[in-house]
């Protein structure tokens, strides 16, 4: 996620507004796992709790509130191992896309992108 803000940052100007409204975006995940923690404390083998523990981008936090009911109860080593491996893909994945935006991101100024603009950016043969 850390990637993708730096993304942002190359992409605007001065303009606070601006970062703010393409940043909030990258917000929801976080906010959405903080959120799912309730749910997870409660029940953290349910299905609400291992697929948030799989999917990248809740899984830092979802996965982090599981692990205290015990490795290999409630949170079995194969959830384990493919949250850490869906989460270096995830890594992976992100520090490709937020270069490529960068890269063009860094070099505009003065034009406001927007998240199309930015993934087209990401998309580009060069």
């Amino acid at each position: 996620m850390l990637l993708f803000f730096a993304a942002i940052g190359s992409a605007v100007n001065e303009d606070m507004r601006e970062a703010q409204s393409l940043s909030f975006p990258l917000m929801m995940p976080i906010i959405f796992s903080v959120a799912m923690m309730g749910v997870v404390l409660k029940d953290p083998t349910g299905q609400a709790a291992v697929w948030g523990s799989i999917i990248p981008f809740t899984s830092p936090i979802v996965m982090m509130t599981r692990l205290p009911f015990g490795l290999g109860g409630a949170v079995p080593i194969w959830q384990l191992a493919l949250s850490m491996v869906t989460l270096v893909a995830g890594f992976v994945f992100t520090t490709w896309f937020a270069g490529k935006i960068y890269r063009t991101g860094i070099l505009m100024y003065g034009k406001k992108p927007s998240w199309k603009e930015m993934i087209r950016w990401a998309f580009r043969k060069n």
